[in-house]
């Protein structure tokens, strides 16, 4: 695996196998990996806050015997107080590993590029790879086979539509996108997606329809309308996203033991109805408890070696 996890267009199909492999031994035998990570740090930047990224980083490098440092945007500054270069520079004189919740994916690029110790992308405005990795084990989890299953986002094809898309494409898991015209997925992501799937049985469905997109699906997504930095946009994109509310009547076009799926912080009666939210069909809280175990996966994956100052 390659030294960074910035996205997982970057892993190969058996890497994103293993890792999920890796993260269920975690989940299930934590006790067996409660050293791997003895006495390393984690720096994490934070420009972008967050309850599930910064918990299941900093607790996940606790559980795996290391340290996580949380350092917030008034300590970094990235691009201001120094370079982005500068920053990592620095920081990889003290610690094991980096990750990174940012606005821009350049900036998790050029960290990767100047570090010498692995970096990590928690988000991005362009990808979500981490909570696309607990998705999937999610998936695996409540559904078995990933080749076998139909996975629907409906919303904006925003960055963890962009992360679904090339984890179902190194699974082999057919999956629609049911958007409103202009907020689709960006063309580049969709072509990167469709080049990782060409031999796994990938599917890809692009719809401004959402019933069409839910038809026969295993498990339908979506995420918040407005994401951070889009404030100005709310008003506009709840009229434009309410069509794409996931509810009952667009359940009733999924299979009938179909699952719900959110990456958090949810808006009832915004994006999904309090009804699918809280039903029998909801698993977004294993989803949430999931971050920790895939993230634990990838950071003994990239720091399991101890290679500070390397």
């Amino acid at each position: 695996m390659n030294k960074d996890f910035i996205s997982i267009h970057d892993i190969t199909r058996y890497e994103f196998n293993e890792l999920l492999d890796v993260a269920l031994e975690i989940k299930e035998q934590p006790d067996k990996h409660r050293k791997a990570l003895k006495g390393q740090v984690l720096a994490m930047i934070f420009e972008k806050p967050s309850l599930r990224t910064r918990m299941t980083f900093e607790v996940g490098m606790y559980e795996l015997g290391g340290k996580g440092i949380y350092l917030s945007p008034a300590e970094i500054q990235l691009g201001k107080r120094e370079t982005v270069e500068d920053v990592a520079h620095n920081l990889e004189r003290w610690v094991d590993g980096i990750m990174i919740r940012t606005f821009g994916h350049d900036n998790v690029v050029r960290l990767a590029r100047a570090a010498s110790v692995p970096v990590i992308n928690g988000l991005s405005d362009l990808s979500h790879p981490c909570q696309a990795m607990a998705d999937f084990l999610t998936l695996r989890e409540h559904k078995g086979g990933l080749s076998r299953l139909k996975l629907t986002y409906v919303g904006d094809g925003n960055n963890v539509c962009h992360s679904l898309m090339l984890a179902a494409a190194k699974a082999g898991t057919k999956m629609a996108v049911g958007t409103p015209k202009g907020y689709e997925p960006r063309p580049e992501m969709v072509k990167l997606a469709l080049e990782d799937g060409k031999d796994t049985g990938f599917e890809l469905l692009l719809t401004n329809d959402p019933k069409e997109a839910a038809r026969d699906a295993d498990a339908i997504y979506t995420d918040v309308w407005t994401s951070m930095g889009q404030e100005s946009e709310k008003e506009a994109r709840t009229k434009i996203f309410a069509p794409y509310q996931v509810n009952a009547a667009l359940f009733a076009a999924a299979k009938p033991d179909a699952i719900f799926l959110h990456c958090l912080p949810a808006h009832r009666e915004e994006e999904v109805s309090t009804e699918i939210f809280e039903s029998y069909r909801s698993v977004v809280f294993d989803e949430a408890e999931n971050r920790l175990h895939a993230q634990k996966a990838i950071m003994v994956t990239l720091m399991g070696n101890g290679k500070k100052n390397g």
